[in-house]
């Protein structure tokens, strides 16, 4: 098995970086019933206003080869393009567990 992390630091006030978060959210946790090499999916909203870092997302998938499945899938595609505008930065690992 392989987990994906990414973390998402986003642009814009308080207001619309968790709208944004939360929509992002909302169409990340709709993906294991639209792709199928997608085992699970974790989506966390940071909760500490002390830290810069908006979104996190854990995926679980078999293999590493199916990472690249998933990101390529059009509803993940689609989920991606909700934080893009408002993307400020992004960092992930993809590690065998």
């Amino acid at each position: 098995m392989v987990k994906h992390i990414v973390t998402f630091k986003l642009n814009g006030d308080a207001e619309t970086r968790r709208r944004v978060a939360s929509e992002f959210a909302t169409a990340l946790m709709a993906l294991p019933e639209k792709i199928t090499c997608l085992r699970s999916m974790e989506v966390g909203l940071n909760e500490n206003p002390a830290e810069d870092w908006d979104v996190v997302l854990t995926a679980v998938v078999e293999t590493m080869a199916e990472v690249g499945e998933y990101a390529k899938h059009p509803a993940h595609v689609a989920a991606a393009a909700i934080v893009g505008p408002y993307k400020a930065a992004r960092a992930c690992v993809d590690y065998y567990c």
